[in-house]
């Protein structure tokens, strides 16, 4: 049996653990994080974009192999949604509030719908030039986080440290992958494929993926819903 069968199904699962233990002890982040995981998990199923010019990861049922889809990718979509949506909030306590109905008529918020539109937009575009396909996501991902501050600038200071914050979460992962199953990065990135620039043993584009990730997931539920971050209460 392949030593790495079930690494990808045990790695995205673990992001669950945290999600889990934040979800009971803090029921103010519930609603969001919820929210956000369900909105994250459909992306699992952009996977065959990725399977094999990015990675080919060994999947339950040799799923990615043969189909580019698998199981864990939406495992993993739902435990990182959650989590980049309220991290900022969480080690602040600043609360997720409601906006004030006067700040949604402001001039600026007549972009609100194209600024949410952004990356969902922007990624098939950018799919159509000739490079990885790492590379548009983190991009459409980086013009839907500058979006969504020029629209919403009360949510600038939640998108550069949700994303910085996130970074290091992934870093983590990143970290506790390579020490359990050693080389299992090298064997199943297609580093070829890549920029060749890495941090250690973490590929730079993984990197910039979760800080892009972080930097928009931190505000989506925020501007999807019309909530903002209200004052810390002592």
């Amino acid at each position: 049996m392949n030593s790495d069968q079930y690494v990808w199904l045990l790695w995205s699962s673990a992001f669950l653990v945290p999600w889990a233990i934040i979800y009971l002890l803090f029921a103010q982040h519930r609603r969001a994080m919820l929210w956000a995981s369900l909105f994250t998990m459909p992306f699992g199923l952009s996977e065959p974009l990725f399977v094999p010019e990015y990675w080919l990861p060994p999947s339950l049922f040799d799923l990615a192999e043969n189909t580019g889809f698998d199981i864990e990718s939406l495992i993993f979509c739902f435990g990182i949604g959650g989590i980049a949506a309220v991290f900022y909030n969480l080690l602040t306590g600043r609360p997720i509030e409601p906006l004030a109905g006067e700040s949604r008529h402001q001039p600026l918020h007549r972009f609100h719908r194209v600024a949410l539109a952004v990356p969902f937009i922007s990624f098939p575009a950018l799919l159509l030039f000739p490079w990885n396909p790492i590379y548009p996501a983190i991009l459409a991902l980086f013009l839907g986080a500058v979006a969504a501050v020029l629209c919403r600038p009360d949510l600038k200071r939640k998108s550069w440290i949700g994303g910085l914050l996130f970074l290091i979460y992934y870093a983590i992962f990143l970290a506790g992958l390579e020490w359990s199953a050693p080389g299992y990065i090298e064997r199943v990135w297609n580093l070829d494929a890549l920029s060749g620039i890495a941090l250690g043993f973490m590929p730079i584009e993984e990197l910039l993926f979760a800080i892009a990730f972080g930097m928009y997931w931190s505000g989506v539920y925020e501007h999807f819903t019309w909530r903002g971050v209200g004052e810390r209460h002592v």
